[in-house]
Parts: C-alpha cells; structure tokens; sequence
C-alpha cells in the first residue's frame, strides 16, 4: 500500500525551521502539483536547488522520510522560472519512487488543509500558522485548528467464493472497487461497515473482521479496511446516487486492479489470490 514505504520511515513530527541542501519542494495548485522528469522519463519532486528560488525565502516543513525533508512552498514564481509542469495530484498513484509518492500526496493533505484555514471558522480573521506544532491559530479570538483526517470504513464482502465488486459513479477511478463510505458520529467502525453496506447495496452483512487501516491522504481520510460474509438475501438493491454498478464476481473472474495502493485494491488482489482471511 501507499504509506509501506520500508525500510525507510516516515517521520511526521513538526519542525520550525528553513530547508536544507538536497530538502525537496511541494508547490500545488488546486489539485496539481509541480513536478520533473528524471532522465528516464519518470516524475520526480524537485528539489531546492532546482527551482528559481531561494530556500530562505519560506518553505513551510511537512515532515522527513529517513534524511529527506519535505516543505511546501507559497511562490507561484517557481512556475514560471522552472522547465517542470504541473501535473494532477493522482501522478502520485502511478509514481516510480513509493516514498516519494506517499510524501507526495501526503503534502497534499497538509495543504489543502492550510488552504481551507486561512480564515479562523470561529470568528473569521484571518489565521496565522503555528511555529510549534502543525496547527493554524487564530490572533483574534485563540481558536486553534488542526489538520483534518476523516475516519472511514471500507469492506470486503464476500459470500464463499464470491466477492462484491462496485463501481463509483460520481468519482475519477473507473475500475472496480469496493463498499465504502465516511463514518457518522457516534458509529463504531462496525457500525459504518452496516450502515454502508445497507445503503449502498441493500444487503446484510456478518463475521466483520479487521483487515488493515492506511493513511489516505487522496481524500484525507483514516480508511479502516474490514471483510464481511454475506447475511442471508444475496439480491443487491443499488444506491443510484452513490454507484453506478455493483455485482457478485467469482473468485477466477475477480478483475486484479491496476495496483495496490490501498486497503481496497489489496483486498480486491488477496481475495482473488485466495489469501483474503
């Protein structure tokens, strides 16, 4: 999955201070990101020395994978100076380096999150970023506000050797995947897995079990991974709204997804295996 990154290690602890030699650059635009080509034709983050840029004039510090520190960079002129491009967010899921790629859509989260906080939500002045924790604080009125990370649920459904596959209908990936959905106040995990599956496909669901959890940081969510069994009546009532298709697949014919990314494509791929527990 994305945040597997051994033996290297992901470091999230907060630092207040200017990047160093060889510290790399995140500079996004909505839902693009500035990115190189190493001379294999693969996408690269660049790094300080490779922009138009002086590293003392800002950087925000995100975190470090091993020795490499990540900032985020405010100046648009890095653009214009630059023979890189931007690119969608989604380059990450298809990126050479498996570190670079999580630290990539990672960054993304913390700046979408300042993004959405340069205004306090509590009396509207305008925030300031923390200089000792990965925060934003309001001088007005003190609110402080923190990254946000939405929990959700995403869940196998089997039944022998069948699986449920589906696909979205208001989302960018077009292959098959599987239930899933943001957990409610005052729900368990186990809850949401219920709920989801009841509303998406009208089915009952027993024996949920934990499968895995991962970072995903595409939708700044906490997804929590769970397999079910199928509960009686097999007939799917799908949620139009939500999903466009939604079927029972035998394990020979279970399409493999084009990676393995997330919790869902590794239980897509296990269960065609036959290592889904």
């Amino acid at each position: 999955m994305i945040q597997e990154i051994y033996p290297k290690i992901f470091n999230p602890q907060f630092k207040n201070h200017s990047p160093r030699d060889g510290a790399y650059a995140l500079y996004f635009e909505g839902n693009t990101v500035l990115l190189s080509k190493d001379k294999l034709g693969n996408h690269t983050i660049p790094q300080f020395q490779d922009l138009k840029t002086k590293r003392q004039d800002g950087g925000y510090y995100l975190f470090s994978i091993d020795k490499d520190e990540y900032y985020l960079i405010d100046d648009p002129s890095v653009c214009k100076h630059s023979s890189f491009s931007m690119e969608p967010i989604s380059t990450f899921r298809h990126f050479h380096d498996q570190a670079a790629s999580f630290a990539g859509v990672t960054g993304g989260q913390i700046y979408r999150f300042l993004q959405s906080r340069i205004y306090c939500g509590h009396c509207g002045s305008k925030t300031i970023r923390s200089t000792t924790e990965r925060a934003v604080i309001c001088p007005n009125c003190g609110a402080i506000e923190y990254p946000k990370i939405s929990p959700a649920i995403i869940v196998a459904i089997t039944d022998g050797d069948r699986i449920l596959l589906t696909k979205g209908r208001n989302t960018t990936y077009k292959h098959y995947a599987l239930v899933a959905g943001f957990m409610e106040i005052g729900e368990t995990p186990e809850d949401a897995v219920r709920r989801e599956v009841m509303e998406e496909v009208g089915l009952k669901v027993k024996n949920i079990r934990a499968h895995k959890s991962q970072p995903w940081a595409f939708s700044d969510t906490l997804m929590m991974g769970f397999t079910a069994e199928l509960d009686g009546d097999d007939t799917i009532t799908l949620q139009e709204e939500e999903l466009k298709e939604a079927s029972w697949f035998e394990r020979k014919d279970v399409p493999l997804p084009d990676s393995t990314i997330s919790v869902g494509q590794e239980m897509i791929a296990y269960f065609k295996e036959g290592k889904l527990q």
